[in-house]
């Protein structure tokens, strides 16, 4: 979790699918259009967004995992050998491919042998990090390996490196990983009841050890990464390694691991968080209630995600111009204060049309550096900041941003297409973004599939685009919209927010024509 934040710029202009991020100059360019118009080449494929990017993080932290999770066997809640059924339901649903864990700042005081044998003699602990409540390690490494097994998803390890040797990591490794029968390790994952080793697809080596994981120099930092990864040996297939990198716009600590490290790692993590306000940590903005001020400053301070994403990349082209080294976005998404009367180091807030947004605007980005973006984790999964659901009791809610992961579904493994728009701007005090954001595939079928997002909250907009390798001549789809910026849906109202059939496009002579509703997120299938 990402306790620092970057200056954000207060004016920003954003071309979709162009890899710039500049400051709006005072006469704001395009004020007269009235219309978006664009480009969509489809006859020149890009590069596979692979489905990882559509990752989820799991920290234990507040209710994320106990009980938004687990909430074991003999719970009265209904469960399947302790999982809370509604909730793995859901994210079956969305086809989660990856589940990063134990954290966060959580990670780098986890020890995983906390986490095995008989749940009835774990150690008891207090997590220092988040809201100092106990911690029994109910949820450790056998019942977290079952939960990716049941969703089907891939497993994204973060390893200690802030209060642990690097035995403590190789030995974790081997526990996992080692054949059956083989080692002491292996046959004491067996005793305590998996016999089969488990495939571990990611470790990450460290969580912001410029922070939180231990304060460290990016120097410092390079070195534990080089030492840690040599010995951590995944015995069951290749295991990528995930190096701390940087939060928000640290370009210097990019540099040095890319430099000292770049060839020793399969990736390199980036964290960000947008906030509706920062000039004071304390002090984030509401998640609901706000005014649209901050719905523009949340939308500002998001489409900064494109400058980092495209500076960091140009630095690590600088020692892996082949992009053999990933850049894992493993920690983003929206933080607001906390919900009022809820304990404030659990990080629950609610989840509105403003955040569905966000999640649209991210994932346009990732689409459009999909040559360098391969896996990302948005935070996180269940009841903590911008989560997939949120729980109460036996009682569940699919959030806004759950059902924008559910629309975006085609994009996963599919072939990105370039696409361009250029559009009016929405502008608000000082703030000043292009309104629309957009972003195309062609999934395994053939079947283009265009995205378009418009940030502005009361203006629609007509979108006129051309295409060229499209074999089309209709176009439906799903859209997320809302009559208030915060709509959002509750316990008692579960679906006030969910998406709607949509017809509203036109394909007529090599074009896509559209009226894009204000504050909108609309997904079209190409027929």
């Amino acid at each position: 979790m990402n306790r620092r934040f970057g200056q954000a710029v207060s004016a920003v202009a954003l071309i979709a699918a162009v890899p710039t991020l500049a400051q709006a100059p005072a006469q704001v360019p395009g004020q007269s259009m009235t219309a978006a118009t664009g480009t969509l080449s489809a006859d020149r494929p890009g590069p596979r967004m692979n489905r990882q990017v559509f990752g989820q993080f799991a920290e234990h932290l507040g209710t994320g995992i106990y009980p938004g999770i687990w909430v074991g066997p003999n719970s009265k809640i209904p469960n399947d050998a302790g999982y809370r059924r509604d909730v793995m339901t859901a994210l079956k649903a969305i086809k989660v491919p990856m589940v990063r864990w134990p954290g966060g700042c959580f990670a780098d005081e986890y020890h995983w042998r906390d986490g095995i044998g008989p749940r009835g003699k774990r150690p008891v602990k207090v997590n220092t990090n988040w809201g100092g409540v106990t911690e029994d390690n109910a949820f450790g490494t056998h019942e977290f390996m079952g939960f990716v097994e049941r969703l089907g998803a891939e497993a994204y390890v973060s390893a200690n490196l802030g209060s642990a040797p690097p035995a403590e990591t190789s030995q974790w490794v081997e526990y996992l990983t080692a054949p059956a029968g083989t080692t002491v390790l292996a046959k004491e994952r067996a005793a305590n009841g998996h016999p089969a080793p488990w495939k571990v697809q990611y470790l990450g080596i460290g969580n912001e050890l410029w922070g939180c994981g231990g304060n460290m120099r990016a120097e410092y930092a390079a070195d534990l990464t080089n030492r840690y990864g040599q010995f951590a040996k995944s015995t069951n297939g290749k295991m990528l390694k995930i190096a701390s990198g940087p939060s928000d716009s640290n370009y210097e600590w990019t540099e040095t691991l890319m430099k000292l490290s770049g060839k020793n790692i399969d990736g390199l993590a980036l964290h960000y968080y947008t906030r509706p306000r920062d000039t004071k940590w304390e002090d984030k903005g509401p998640a609901l209630g706000f005014p649209e001020r901050e719905w523009a400053t949340t939308m500002a301070h998001t489409l900064q995600m494109e400058d980092f994403v495209t500076k960091h990349s140009a630095i690590m082209d600088k020692y892996d111009p082949d992009k053999k080294v990933m850049l894992a976005v493993d920690e983003w998404g929206t933080w607001y204060d906390p919900t009022p009367g809820s304990n404030p180091g659990f990080l629950q807030q609610q989840n509105s049309l403003r955040d569905a947004v966000v999640a649209g605007l991210n994932l346009n980005i990732f689409a459009h550096h999909a040559d360098r973006v391969k896996m990302a984790a948005i935070a996180q999964m269940v009841n903590v900041l911008q989560a997939m659901l949120l729980t109460d009791g036996a009682k569940m809610v699919k959030t806004p941003t759950y059902h924008v992961f559910d629309l975006y579904q085609p994009w996963m493994d599919a072939t990105t297409l370039p696409i361009t728009v250029k559009s009016p701007y929405y502008h608000y005090d000082e703030v000043a973004v292009q309104s629309v954001s957009a972003s195309a595939v062609r999934d395994a079928s053939g079947q283009v599939h265009v995205a378009l997002v418009n940030l502005d909250p009361k203006n629609a907009v007509p979108v006129s685009v051309k295409m060229t390798g499209v074999q089309a001549t209709t176009a439906t789809g799903r859209i997320l919209t809302a009559a208030t910026m915060d709509a959002h849906n509750t316990f008692d109202q579960p679906n006030a927010l969910v998406p709607a059939a949509f017809s509203g496009a036109q394909v007529a002579d090599g074009t896509l024509t559209v009226t894009l509703p204000a504050k909108s997120v609309l997904v079209l299938a190409l027929r």
